[in-house]
């Protein structure tokens, strides 16, 4: 029950904190945040190259033996 609170109070904290740093952003310059980009209970999205046998083949020839 008091992971639900805390849950309900980030999500409260991280939409705040998402339109403070909107209102002092440089529109040129970045992007627009969400509220997920603050609230630590949100999954992040992995970002990066998944691997596949190919890259494991890259890989295998850059480690030396």
């Amino acid at each position: 029950m008091a992971k639900g609170r805390d849950r309900q109070l980030w999500e409260h904290t991280s939409g705040m904190l998402a339109m403070i740093a909107n209102v002092n952003r440089d529109p040129k310059k970045t992007r627009l945040f969400q509220p997920a980009d603050f609230n630590p209970y949100r999954s992040r999205r992995r970002r990066g190259i998944p691997l596949t046998a190919d890259n494991i083949g890259i890989l295998k020839g850059l480690v030396k033996r």
